[in-house]
């Protein structure tokens, strides 16, 4: 992979420009960087609302009808759905991967063959989720595993 930056001075806005064979999951990681740089979620906790870059949340959970994210520091309570949250992040890198669990692609560490074709995902931070069978075949996908 070349990387080349021009610096121009009389620029108006940045421009960023991905020559490549074809769309491989190394490119659409790439572009969901760029594309999480500047987004943000608002959630709430301890009764204040507050303003998260997607780029730190882990992943989110549902849990009795109520949505949590999780940052490595902190958990947030969102007034989204898990799927309307699914919708919004898809394009920054974020994948469902049970009826509980979005996860960001980028925050995992490392995948485990589970009994019945589930996968053990193991986020940074430690946390461990289990990718069920109905998604383990799209997370293999959008990791170029299969």
């Amino acid at each position: 992979m070349k990387i080349e930056i021009n610096v121009d001075e009389e620029a108006e806005d940045m421009k960023v420009s991905i020559t490549c064979r074809q769309l491989t999951p190394d490119v659409e990681k790439i572009l969901a960087a760029l594309r999480m740089m500047n987004y943000q979620l608002t959630a709430k906790k301890d009764g204040e609302i507050h303003v998260i870059d997607v780029a730190q949340v882990i992943y989110i959970e549902s849990v009795e009808r109520k949505c949590f994210i999780y940052t490595a520091d902190e958990v947030y309570e969102s007034d989204f759905k898990l799927y309307e949250l699914e919708q919004q992040l898809e394009q920054y890198g974020f994948l469902r991967v049970s009826k509980s669990f979005l996860i960001q692609l980028q925050s995992i560490q490392s995948l485990k063959a589970d009994i019945n074709r589930r996968i053990r995902i193991t986020m940074v931070g430690g946390e461990q989720i289990i990718a069920s069978r109905q998604y383990a075949d799209e997370l293999k996908r959008r990791l170029g595993v299969i």
